[in-house]
C-alpha cells in the first residue's frame, strides 16, 4: 500500500468485511470505521470495485509479513519446532486473526462475481503457494508444489470449519490443533534419518 492512510483506510473496510459481510461494505461504513471525516474513503478508493481492490491488495500484503514471520521460526527448525511453529500460526489465525479471515471468505465469496476479485485471490494464492513450496522444499520435501497445495487446502479447511464452519461454535483445543497440525507436517516432510 503507498500510505499510512492507504493502509488504514484499507484495514477498516477489511474490519467491516468482518463484522458486516460484503452488503455491509460502504464507503461511509469505512469512514466511520476508520474514524475519518465523510467521504475520506471516496478520496481514496472512488468505486466500490476499487475498495474490494485495496482490501485484497492489504490482505495479500499481511499475509506477506505472516509469512516472512514464520520463515525465520523455521530456518533451520526441526519438525518439533516446525510443528510448534505452524501450530501458534494457526492459534492466532483462529484467535486475534480470526477477524482477517472473515474478511478473506467474504471476498472469496465476492469474487465468484467479480473476475478482477477473482484474478487478484487468485495471483496472491499462487504466489503463497509458492512461497510455502520453497520453505518445504527446504525442509525436504519430495514434491513441493504439489505439497504445499495440499497443505494449504488442509490448513484453509481447519481455519474455516473453526471460524465459519461446523466448529464454530465448538473451536479446536491446543492439543487437537497441535495434532493435526503434526499429522499434515508428518504428510508433506520425511521423516529425519538416523
Amino acid at each position: 500500500m503507498s500510505s499510512a492512510r492507504h493502509r488504514l483506510v484499507a484495514d477498516a473496510a477489511l474490519d467491516v468485511l468482518a463484522e458486516h459481510g460484503s452488503r455491509g461494505l460502504t464507503h461511509r461504513a469505512v469512514d466511520t470505521a476508520a474514524g475519518l471525516p465523510a467521504g475520506s474513503t471516496s478520496y481514496y478508493y472512488r468505486s466500490r470495485a476499487a475498495l474490494l481492490s485495496a482490501c485484497v491488495e492489504r490482505l495479500v500484503e499481511r499475509d506477506h509479513e505472516e509469512l516472512d514471520g514464520l520463515t525465520t521460526m523455521i530456518a533451520g527448525a526441526d519438525r518439533e519446532a516446525l510443528t510448534d511453529s505452524l501450530a501458534g500460526v494457526l492459534r492466532h489465525w483462529l484467535g486475534a486473526g480470526r477477524q482477517r479471515h472473515l474478511a478473506r471468505y467474504e471476498l472469496t465469496l465476492e469474487s465468484v462475481r467479480r473476475p478482477e476479485v477473482a484474478g487478484q485471490l487468485h495471483r496472491s494464492g499462487e504466489e503463497l503457494r509458492g512461497r510455502i513450496a520453497e520453505i518445504l522444499g527446504g525442509l525436504g520435501a519430495a514434491e513441493p508444489p504439489r505439497q504445499a497445495r495440499w497443505l494449504v487446502a488442509c490448513i484453509d479447511g481447519i481455519l474455516f470449519d473453526n471460524i465459519a464452519g461446523a466448529r464454530a461454535s465448538d473451536p479446536i483445543g491446543e492439543r487437537e490443533l497441535r495434532g493435526a497440525v503434526g499429522g499434515l507436517i508428518g504428510a508433506v516432510l520425511p521423516e529425519a534419518s538416523d
